[in-house]
């Protein structure tokens, strides 16, 4: 299966925890886990909340 994001790396390299980006996101712990896992994906919506959250452009996020 391929990888469609790199959330997981982007909260690596920021040293943000899942735990801490569920807080800001109002979300749950396991739909970041699964976001992470890929899982699951994100809306465009929340891909752009993330990108502003971490402080890194949208396309960071994606796999290309």
């Amino acid at each position: 299966m391929k990888d469609f994001n790199r959330i997981k790396v982007v909260l690596a390299e920021k040293k943000i925890s899942n735990k801490t980006l569920a807080e800001k996101l109002k979300k749950r712990e396991e739909t970041i886990s699964r976001w992470c896992s890929n899982k699951q994906q994100p809306s465009i919506e929340e891909l752009y909340n993330i990108s502003v959250i971490l402080d890194v452009d949208i396309k960071e996020l994606l796999n290309a």
